[in-house]
């Protein structure tokens, strides 16, 4: 069963309808024909008007549907010959952050990213794709393999942030943050990123400090939350609404960050959002990582690594 978003209830009661009347399409003495035709073609015009009028807030729910594909979705689509590497090498397995070396349109590829998990048990499993220290050391270990054989790199970015639990804390979480962060910058092979749903706080740039990044049409990229902005700034805990005003303040959408020179390119997604159409989507995606990895392999290592690191230096500094 299809999962609605509280804004697409006009769409879900048209939706409603005609799935009643294709019920009814079977009665030989029922011409339903004409009336459903007609409720298809109102409900493609709401929903393209509805997703092309999101506001922040909104896209930041569709970034999160549930039904949105997940890391090992996309892998599954694009990638063939996964081969997942587990461990840090120093205190264990982190589920949050999941990579390895992969086969991707007949190249070899380093690919790593969040996984969030689909179902309740999976979710707990990969704790809700929150890395913890040993992710991102992990994710370290996982470039250095790659610049040794000179992988290109492929991550997926999907997380509300980095686990903020005490033992992640305790065992260095902003210290692996901004050591992989240094290790992406640092990397001499082709680095591309793609924001393929939520991208919070530290958590997502340690894995998107990348040559080009990329970002689907209503993925949402910052620096914090819309909650917890809005939790610091006003207060807000018991969910009195700032969050959408939050939103609308940080500019976190893909339009938002691409004319601020945050990201690189827009993938547009299906209308109704890749949830709706994950099969498209993901092509969608792969044609852009393909494209974005044969431009970076025309670079040599250093001048790659020198125009990673300036176009990092140069965000936010459009107009001065």
């Amino acid at each position: 069963m299809r999962s609605y978003l509280e804004f697409e209830k006009p769409i879900a009661e048209l939706e409603g309808k005609i799935d009643d009347l294709r019920a009814l399409s079977g009665d030989e003495q029922i011409n339903v024909g004409e009336e459903l035709n007609r409720l298809e073609s109102k409900t493609e015009k709401l929903l393209a008007e509805t997703y092309a009028n999101l506001s922040r807030w909104q896209k930041t729910l569709v970034a999160r549907h549930a039904a949105r594909p997940h890391f090992s979705d996309l892998v599954d689509q694009l990638m063939t010959d996964f081969t997942p590497l587990a461990g840090d090498r120093s205190f264990g397995e982190d589920s949050a952050i999941i990579g390895g070396p992969a086969s991707f349109r007949g190249r070899s590829v380093m690919v790593m990213g969040h996984e969030k998990g689909s179902d309740t048990q999976s979710r707990v499993a990969h704790n809700f794709g929150m890395a913890r220290p040993e992710g991102y050391r992990k994710a370290i270990r996982l470039v250095e393999m790659a610049d040794k054989f000179g992988l290109p790199i492929v991550t997926l970015v999907d997380t509300a942030g980095a686990y903020p639990g005490l033992g992640a804390e305790e065992r260095g979480q902003a210290e692996a943050i901004a050591s992989s962060t240094a290790s992406f910058l640092d990397a001499g092979v082709p680095v591309v990123a793609a924001i393929v749903g939520e991208g919070g706080s530290g958590g997502a740039v340690a894995l998107a400090a990348a040559d080009r990044v990329l970002m689907f049409e209503h993925s949402v990229y910052s620096v914090i939350s819309p909650e917890g902005c809005a939790s610091i700034l006003w207060k807000d805990d018991a969910g009195g609404g700032k969050a959408a005003e939050a939103a609308e303040a940080m500019k976190i959408s893909a339009q938002d960050l691409k004319e601020l020179g945050v990201i690189d390119t827009i993938v547009e997604e299906p209308v109704g959002g890749a949830h709706r159409a994950p099969r498209a989507a993901i092509e969608a995606l792969g044609d852009a990582i393909e494209s974005a990895i044969e431009e970076l392999g025309e670079m040599d290592a250093h001048d790659r690594r020198m125009a990673r690191r300036q176009k990092f230096l140069d965000i936010g500094r459009k107009g001065l």
